[in-house]
């Protein structure tokens, strides 16, 4: 484990999206037998860096988490954050931001009351720390996660052809015994699977390092004010030339703007669209 003096920060982490609203209601079954039980949803935010040595490791347990969904009942919503602080040792993270470093040192702000970050670190749904590496403990505080009660977030994405922008919709809805008593932001993030890189300087040089759900895009597209109970929208996103679509999935969660705490989420795979004839 690697640890860094955090660095301070102000303002919001946010980039807010002007989208069009619509609510609607989803169908509703007109069979008799019992909906099968839903998965509690999780997510797992692991701060990592391809230069740092400890990283990899905690990169892979990423990955099972995301491949293999080990922790029984709990369907696990993993999108790894590559931070830059790491970027002057020899080797620049194509996949690191400035955007990630600043989220993590607001979570050891905030959330941790710690006055360092550090790689790897697993942050769950929130409001608690593993470090990435450690298997069983992130396990282990993901089951605990997935006993407190969720909101629902349905996605939808789609890439229509012959276009270059993900058109994507979200929905949440809060249940009356979930209480949101401050404003929460509406996150999505655009993550991409069956990521490589083959390292050629700086801790990591000579390996090559494989990565699940990178984030691609990071944003705020809305506001849900305080006991509102629920929330929709719509928005696109850009889609650069290098990502795989097969590969993307769109995660989107509900997080409190001051306590962190990540009060829903869900996902959708990208779905391709034929054009209009």
């Amino acid at each position: 484990m690697t640890i860094l003096r955090a660095f301070t920060w102000t303002g919001t982490l946010a980039v807010f999206i002007a989208g069009s609203f619509l609510l609607a209601d989803g169908p509703e079954s007109s069979s008799a037998a019992p909906a099968p039980a839903r998965k509690a949803i999780v997510l797992a935010e692991l701060f990592t860096s391809e230069g740092c040595s400890s990283c990899p490791p905690a990169d892979e347990v990423l990955s099972r988490l995301v491949q293999q969904q080990p922790v029984t009942g709990v369907t696990v919503l993993g999108l790894s954050e590559n931070v830059d602080y790491w970027n002057r040792l020899g080797w620049v993270d194509p996949f690191s931001s400035a955007t990630f470093s600043k989220r993590q040192s607001e979570y050891a702000a905030r959330v941790f009351r710690s006055s360092g970050v550090y790689t790897p670190q697993m942050v769950i749904d929130g409001s608690q720390e593993e470090v990435g590496s450690d298997a069983k403990g992130v396990y282990r505080k993901i089951a605990q996660a997935a006993q407190v009660p969720k909101a629902v977030v349905n996605v939808v994405a789609d890439l229509p052809s012959a276009t270059t922008a993900l058109h994507i919709r979200v929905k949440v809805d809060v249940p009356p015994e979930i209480i949101v008593g401050e404003a929460s932001d509406v996150v999505v993030a655009i993550a991409e699977d069956n990521l490589a890189s083959d390292v050629r300087h700086g801790e990591n040089g000579g390996k090559r390092l494989k990565h699940s759900g990178v984030v691609r895009r990071f944003l705020t597209v809305g506001t849900l004010m305080p006991h509102t109970r629920g929330w929709s929208g719509t928005t696109s996103v850009a889609v650069a030339p290098e990502w795989k679509s097969a590969d993307l999935k769109v995660i989107s969660f509900l997080q409190e703007q001051q306590s962190r705490r990540v009060v829903g989420a869900g996902w959708s795979n990208v779905t391709s669209q034929a054009a209009p004839q």
